[in-house]
Protein backbone atom coordinates (compact mmCIF):
# COMPACT_ATOMS: atom_id res chain seq x y z
CA UNK A 1 0.00 0.00 0.00
CA UNK A 2 1.37 3.37 -0.64
CA UNK A 3 2.91 5.12 2.34
CA UNK A 4 0.82 8.23 1.83
CA UNK A 5 -2.17 5.95 3.04
CA UNK A 6 -0.37 5.18 6.47
CA UNK A 7 -1.63 7.13 9.73
CA UNK A 8 0.25 5.80 12.88
CA UNK A 9 -1.56 4.72 15.62
CA UNK A 10 0.19 6.63 18.90
CA UNK A 11 -0.07 3.08 20.66
CA UNK A 12 2.40 2.19 18.42
CA UNK A 13 4.90 4.18 19.63
CA UNK A 14 4.29 4.30 23.57
CA UNK A 15 7.50 5.27 24.55
CA UNK A 16 7.24 8.22 23.66
CA UNK A 17 5.08 11.23 24.04
CA UNK A 18 2.49 13.10 21.99
CA UNK A 19 5.32 15.90 21.29
CA UNK A 20 7.78 13.13 20.24
CA UNK A 21 5.26 11.40 18.77
CA UNK A 22 4.02 14.03 16.05
CA UNK A 23 8.02 15.51 15.65
CA UNK A 24 8.60 11.58 14.17
CA UNK A 25 5.45 11.70 12.05
CA UNK A 26 6.37 15.02 10.18
CA UNK A 27 9.99 13.51 9.72
CA UNK A 28 9.12 10.43 8.14
CA UNK A 29 6.39 12.43 5.97
CA UNK A 30 3.64 10.52 7.84
CA UNK A 31 0.79 12.15 7.31
CA UNK A 32 -1.93 11.32 10.20
CA UNK A 33 -1.82 10.63 13.69
CA UNK A 34 -4.27 8.34 15.74
CA UNK A 35 -4.48 9.98 19.66
CA UNK A 36 -5.28 8.42 23.04
CA UNK A 37 -7.10 9.90 25.04
CA UNK A 38 -4.54 9.11 27.84
CA UNK A 39 -1.73 10.47 25.95
CA UNK A 40 -3.19 13.78 25.03
CA UNK A 41 -4.31 14.61 28.73
CA UNK A 42 -0.74 14.44 29.65
CA UNK A 43 0.17 16.85 27.20
CA UNK A 44 -3.43 18.92 27.70
CA UNK A 45 -6.10 19.39 25.25
CA UNK A 46 -5.35 22.76 23.91
CA UNK A 47 -1.64 22.00 23.71
CA UNK A 48 -2.54 18.83 21.54
CA UNK A 49 -4.95 21.11 19.51
CA UNK A 50 -2.51 23.89 18.83
CA UNK A 51 0.42 21.45 18.37
CA UNK A 52 -1.54 19.06 15.51
CA UNK A 53 -3.02 22.37 13.91
CA UNK A 54 1.07 23.21 13.87
CA UNK A 55 2.42 20.21 12.61
CA UNK A 56 -0.30 19.78 9.84
CA UNK A 57 -1.14 16.65 10.89
CA UNK A 58 -4.92 14.80 10.69
CA UNK A 59 -5.79 13.01 13.55
CA UNK A 60 -7.34 10.00 11.82
CA UNK A 61 -8.66 9.06 15.19
CA UNK A 62 -9.18 9.19 18.80
CA UNK A 63 -9.31 6.55 21.48
CA UNK A 64 -11.56 5.29 23.00
CA UNK A 65 -15.08 6.39 24.03
CA UNK A 66 -17.20 3.37 25.11
CA UNK A 67 -17.16 0.99 27.72
CA UNK A 68 -20.79 1.65 28.19
CA UNK A 69 -21.92 -1.47 30.41
CA UNK A 70 -22.48 -0.64 33.79
CA UNK A 71 -23.10 -2.16 36.91
CA UNK A 72 -25.92 0.18 38.69
CA UNK A 73 -27.04 3.79 37.36
CA UNK A 74 -24.75 5.96 39.02
CA UNK A 75 -22.04 3.64 36.98
CA UNK A 76 -24.00 4.15 34.04
CA UNK A 77 -23.97 8.23 34.55
CA UNK A 78 -20.54 8.48 34.87
CA UNK A 79 -19.37 6.42 31.69
CA UNK A 80 -21.89 8.61 29.92
CA UNK A 81 -20.46 12.08 31.38
CA UNK A 82 -16.65 10.41 30.04
CA UNK A 83 -18.04 9.65 26.58
CA UNK A 84 -19.88 13.18 26.40
CA UNK A 85 -15.94 14.27 27.30
CA UNK A 86 -14.80 11.96 24.90
CA UNK A 87 -16.89 13.56 21.85
CA UNK A 88 -15.80 17.25 23.12
CA UNK A 89 -11.85 16.33 22.93
CA UNK A 90 -12.08 14.48 19.60
CA UNK A 91 -14.33 17.48 18.21
CA UNK A 92 -11.77 20.09 19.15
CA UNK A 93 -9.17 17.77 17.63
CA UNK A 94 -11.05 17.11 14.40
CA UNK A 95 -10.44 13.77 14.61
CA UNK A 96 -12.18 11.72 11.84
CA UNK A 97 -13.82 9.27 14.59
CA UNK A 98 -14.08 8.26 17.94
CA UNK A 99 -13.46 4.72 18.51
CA UNK A 100 -15.66 3.00 20.93
CA UNK A 101 -14.51 0.09 22.42
CA UNK A 102 -17.75 -1.15 23.48
CA UNK A 103 -16.89 -2.74 27.04
CA UNK A 104 -16.80 -5.96 29.32
CA UNK A 105 -20.41 -7.33 31.21
CA UNK A 106 -19.52 -6.46 34.64
CA UNK A 107 -21.69 -9.14 36.28
CA UNK A 108 -21.64 -11.68 33.33
CA UNK A 109 -25.04 -11.23 31.64
CA UNK A 110 -23.51 -10.64 28.38
CA UNK A 111 -26.46 -10.19 27.08
CA UNK A 112 -27.60 -7.26 29.98
CA UNK A 113 -24.62 -5.66 28.54
CA UNK A 114 -25.11 -5.93 25.18
CA UNK A 115 -28.33 -3.90 25.74
CA UNK A 116 -26.12 -1.44 27.22
CA UNK A 117 -23.92 -1.12 24.91
CA UNK A 118 -26.42 -0.39 22.29
CA UNK A 119 -28.56 2.03 24.95
CA UNK A 120 -25.03 3.60 25.91
CA UNK A 121 -24.89 4.71 21.61
CA UNK A 122 -28.43 5.52 21.71
CA UNK A 123 -27.80 8.11 24.32
CA UNK A 124 -24.39 9.28 22.97
CA UNK A 125 -25.35 9.44 18.80
CA UNK A 126 -27.36 12.80 19.07
CA UNK A 127 -24.42 14.45 21.04
CA UNK A 128 -21.93 13.28 18.57
CA UNK A 129 -23.77 14.66 15.66
CA UNK A 130 -24.77 17.56 17.26
CA UNK A 131 -20.67 18.36 17.44
CA UNK A 132 -19.69 16.59 13.88
CA UNK A 133 -18.03 13.45 15.52
CA UNK A 134 -18.18 10.63 13.93
CA UNK A 135 -18.50 7.28 16.76
CA UNK A 136 -16.96 3.88 15.40
CA UNK A 137 -17.71 0.36 16.95
CA UNK A 138 -14.46 -1.37 16.65
CA UNK A 139 -15.23 -5.33 16.99
CA UNK A 140 -12.77 -6.88 19.28
CA UNK A 141 -11.42 -10.47 19.00
CA UNK A 142 -13.09 -13.13 21.28
CA UNK A 143 -10.55 -13.35 23.57
CA UNK A 144 -10.76 -9.92 24.64
CA UNK A 145 -14.75 -10.61 26.01
CA UNK A 146 -13.90 -10.55 29.30
CA UNK A 147 -12.00 -6.94 29.80
CA UNK A 148 -12.92 -4.91 26.76
CA UNK A 149 -15.52 -5.68 24.78
CA UNK A 150 -19.04 -7.73 24.38
CA UNK A 151 -19.27 -6.34 20.69
CA UNK A 152 -16.76 -9.60 19.27
CA UNK A 153 -17.37 -9.99 16.03
CA UNK A 154 -18.16 -7.81 12.78
CA UNK A 155 -21.63 -9.24 12.61
CA UNK A 156 -22.40 -7.59 15.74
CA UNK A 157 -21.06 -4.28 14.90
CA UNK A 158 -23.01 -4.54 11.78
CA UNK A 159 -26.60 -5.04 13.92
CA UNK A 160 -25.50 -2.61 15.76
CA UNK A 161 -24.65 0.25 13.06
CA UNK A 162 -27.50 -0.96 10.46
CA UNK A 163 -30.13 -0.32 13.82
CA UNK A 164 -29.15 3.08 14.08
CA UNK A 165 -28.85 3.59 10.08
CA UNK A 166 -27.09 6.92 10.84
CA UNK A 167 -24.07 8.44 9.09
CA UNK A 168 -22.54 9.82 12.00
CA UNK A 169 -22.16 5.96 13.36
CA UNK A 170 -19.81 2.98 11.66
CA UNK A 171 -17.89 0.44 12.30
CA UNK A 172 -13.90 0.11 12.84
CA UNK A 173 -12.19 -2.86 10.83
CA UNK A 174 -9.18 -3.99 13.01
CA UNK A 175 -7.28 -6.60 11.29
CA UNK A 176 -5.86 -8.32 14.30
CA UNK A 177 -9.71 -8.38 15.61
CA UNK A 178 -11.67 -9.77 12.49
CA UNK A 179 -9.10 -11.77 10.76
CA UNK A 180 -9.78 -14.79 11.70
CA UNK A 181 -13.82 -14.62 11.18
CA UNK A 182 -15.20 -17.48 8.77
CA UNK A 183 -17.86 -14.73 7.56
CA UNK A 184 -15.32 -11.87 7.27
CA UNK A 185 -15.89 -11.30 3.76
CA UNK A 186 -19.26 -11.51 3.60
CA UNK A 187 -19.57 -9.01 6.72
CA UNK A 188 -17.35 -6.85 4.98
CA UNK A 189 -19.40 -6.61 1.98
CA UNK A 190 -22.34 -5.79 4.27
CA UNK A 191 -20.12 -2.88 5.82
CA UNK A 192 -19.81 -1.38 2.90
CA UNK A 193 -20.31 2.59 3.11
CA UNK A 194 -19.92 2.14 6.71
CA UNK A 195 -16.21 1.82 7.47
CA UNK A 196 -14.97 4.63 9.48
CA UNK A 197 -11.96 3.21 10.32
CA UNK A 198 -9.24 0.34 9.33
CA UNK A 199 -5.93 -0.82 11.67
CA UNK A 200 -3.36 -2.82 10.68
CA UNK A 201 -0.73 -4.79 13.10
CA UNK A 202 0.01 -9.23 12.59
CA UNK A 203 -0.97 -12.00 14.15
CA UNK A 204 2.31 -14.03 15.10
CA UNK A 205 1.59 -17.41 15.21
CA UNK A 206 3.28 -18.11 18.89
CA UNK A 207 1.43 -14.90 20.10
CA UNK A 208 3.45 -14.23 23.77
CA UNK A 209 0.44 -11.95 24.61
CA UNK A 210 -3.19 -11.43 23.36
CA UNK A 211 -3.56 -7.93 24.29
CA UNK A 212 0.48 -6.81 24.10
CA UNK A 213 1.94 -9.29 21.54
CA UNK A 214 0.85 -8.00 18.43
CA UNK A 215 3.62 -8.16 15.67
CA UNK A 216 4.68 -5.68 12.88
CA UNK A 217 3.15 -6.40 9.24
CA UNK A 218 4.55 -9.05 7.69
CA UNK A 219 5.67 -11.31 10.54
CA UNK A 220 2.94 -13.49 11.13
CA UNK A 221 -0.40 -14.88 10.07
CA UNK A 222 -2.71 -12.18 8.52
CA UNK A 223 -3.09 -11.57 4.87
CA UNK A 224 -3.31 -8.40 5.12
CA UNK A 225 -2.92 -7.59 1.32
CA UNK A 226 -5.80 -9.39 1.02
CA UNK A 227 -8.12 -7.83 3.91
CA UNK A 228 -6.81 -4.27 2.52
CA UNK A 229 -8.15 -4.96 -0.75
CA UNK A 230 -11.84 -6.54 0.55
CA UNK A 231 -11.88 -3.08 3.01
CA UNK A 232 -11.19 -1.01 0.15
CA UNK A 233 -13.51 -2.75 -1.85
CA UNK A 234 -16.04 -2.14 0.77
CA UNK A 235 -15.45 1.89 0.21
CA UNK A 236 -12.73 2.88 2.85
CA UNK A 237 -10.06 4.35 0.94
CA UNK A 238 -8.99 7.05 3.93
CA UNK A 239 -6.15 6.26 6.43
CA UNK A 240 -4.77 3.04 7.50
CA UNK A 241 -3.80 3.27 10.82
CA UNK A 242 -0.86 1.21 12.15
CA UNK A 243 -2.06 0.22 15.59
CA UNK A 244 0.88 -2.28 16.94
CA UNK A 245 0.44 -2.99 20.99
CA UNK A 246 3.71 -5.15 21.81
CA UNK A 247 5.70 -4.56 24.88
CA UNK A 248 9.05 -5.55 23.02
CA UNK A 249 8.86 -2.66 20.15
CA UNK A 250 7.94 -0.47 23.03
CA UNK A 251 11.35 -0.76 24.07
CA UNK A 252 13.11 0.49 20.28
CA UNK A 253 14.73 3.35 18.97
CA UNK A 254 11.57 5.67 17.77
CA UNK A 255 13.14 6.22 14.59
CA UNK A 256 14.29 2.98 13.89
CA UNK A 257 10.96 1.38 14.27
CA UNK A 258 9.26 4.30 12.34
CA UNK A 259 11.19 3.49 9.45
CA UNK A 260 10.71 -0.08 9.71
CA UNK A 261 7.00 0.24 10.01
CA UNK A 262 6.99 2.54 7.22
CA UNK A 263 8.68 0.14 4.65
CA UNK A 264 6.79 -3.12 6.23
CA UNK A 265 3.30 -0.71 5.40
CA UNK A 266 4.30 -0.29 1.84
CA UNK A 267 5.34 -4.06 1.30
CA UNK A 268 2.70 -5.92 3.35
CA UNK A 269 0.30 -3.85 3.39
Amino acid sequence: MKAERLSLNQITVDQCSLPETVAACVELGIGSVALWRHKVAETGLAETAKLLQDSGLRVSSLCRGGMFPAVDSADSRRRADDNRRAVDEAAELGADVLVLVCGPAPDRDLARARRQVTEGIAELLPYAQANGVRLGVEPLHPMMISARSVVVTLAQANDIVEAFDSPWLGVVIDAYHVWWDPELAEQLRRATGRIVGFHVSDWLQDTPDVVYGRGLMGEGMIDLPGLAAAVEAAGWTGPVEVEILNKQIWTRDPSELLAEIRQRFVDHV
